[in-house]
C-alpha cells in the first residue's frame, strides 16, 4: 500500500510538472492609458521550442481575462496536446473588443492589434505571422474576435465564434451596447459599420479559415444561423456548428475542444 501510494504521487507530481503553465501579465495600454491583464497558457514544452503559434482566447459581456481559465481549465491540457499558446486578454465589461466612437475609454480594437499581440511577439516564443495566430472567444468575444479578424486579415489566419453576438442590430439596448455606439435609432450607421455581419465584403476568399458555432437553444441562434445563410450564399469557405445547447459554460466547454482542434489543422498545414 505505502508503494502504491509512492507510485501514485510520483506520478501525479510528473503530471504536474509536464503540465501547462499558467501566468498573468499585465501590459500598459497607452491608448487607453490603464493596465491590462491576461492569462498566458504555454504548454510543457514551450522552453524546448523555438517559436509556437498562439490563440487568443476572448470572454464574454461581464467576463474578465480570468473567466476561462476559471471555468474551463482544461484548455491547459488543450494547449499542452496542440503545442501553442493560448493567451486571454481582459476585454473590459462590456468593450466588444471595438474602438468605440463614443467613449475614449474603449479602445479595444487598438489595444488588441497594436498593443496586445506586439508585446506578446516580444515577449514569448511565438510565431510572428498570420500563418502562427489565431483568435476566437464566447458570446461578446464571439462577435469580438469575428470582428477583429475580419477587419485584419492581415493579422490572423484563423478565426472562430462560439455563441457569439455576430449581428447587435437585433438588440438595440442589450449589454451596454448603446454606451459603445450610441443609440442605434440615433446611429444607425455606426451600427450598420460594428456588427460582423455586415463585414463579410471585406474577406479575402481563402485568407481566413473561420469556425462557427451556436447552440439551438441559445438566444444568438438566429443571427449565427443567418450569417452562415449569408456565408454559403457568397461562397464563403466556413466551418459552422450547431447542436442542442444554451448561451452557457456547459455549452462553451464542449465547443472550445472544436474550436481549438480547428485551430491546431490550421497551424499545421501551415508548418
Amino acid at each position: 500500500m505505502y508503494r502504491t501510494l509512492l507510485l501514485l504521487s510520483f506520478c501525479f507530481a510528473k503530471l504536474l510538472a509536464e503540465a501547462a503553465t499558467v501566468d498573468t501579465i499585465e501590459t500598459m495600454s497607452k491608448a487607453m492609458n490603464k493596465p491590462i491583464k491576461a492569462v498566458i497558457v504555454t504548454p510543457q514544452t514551450y522552453n524546448e521550442t523555438k517559436e509556437m503559434p498562439v490563440v487568443y482566447l476572448l470572454h464574454g459581456y461581464s467576463g474578465n481575462y480570468a473567466d476561462w481559465i476559471k471555468n474551463v481549465p482544461s484548455i491547459q491540457q488543450l494547449a499542452d496536446n496542440y503545442q501553442y499558446i493560448i493567451v486571454c486578454p481582459d476585454g473590459g465589461f462590456s468593450s466588444w473588443y471595438l474602438d468605440s466612437p463614443v467613449d475614449s475609454r474603449y479602445k479595444y480594437e487598438t489595444y488588441m492589434i497594436n498593443e496586445l499581440i506586439p508585446f506578446i511577439d516580444q515577449t514569448y516564443k511565438t510565431v510572428k505571422s498570420r500563418s502562427g495566430r489565431a483568435i476566437t472567444g464566447l458570446s461578446m468575444g464571439g462577435h469580438g474576435a469575428l470582428y477583429l479578424a475580419f477587419k485584419h486579415q492581415d493579422v490572423f489566419g484563423a478565426a472562430g465564434s462560439m455563441s457569439g453576438g455576430v449581428d447587435i442590430r437585433p438588440f438595440p439596448t442589450n449589454w451596454d451596447l448603446p454606451k459603445r455606439l450610441g443609440a442605434m435609432s440615433e446611429h444607425k450607421d455606426r451600427w450598420e459599420q460594428h456588427t460582423v455581419t455586415n463585414l463579410l465584403h471585406l474577406l479575402v476568399p481563402d485568407q481566413l479559415a473561420i469556425i462557427i458555432d451556436c447552440g439551438t437553444a441559445d438566444f444568438f441562434y438566429t443571427v449565427n444561423e443567418q450569417l452562415h445563410a449569408k456565408m454559403m450564399d457568397r461562397n464563403i469557405a466556413h466551418d459552422y456548428i450547431t447542436r442542442p445547447g444554451a448561451h452557457n459554460w456547459t455549452y462553451w466547454s464542449n465547443s472550445i475542444a472544436y474550436q481549438l482542434l480547428f485551430m491546431h489543422r490550421f497551424f499545421s498545414e501551415k508548418e
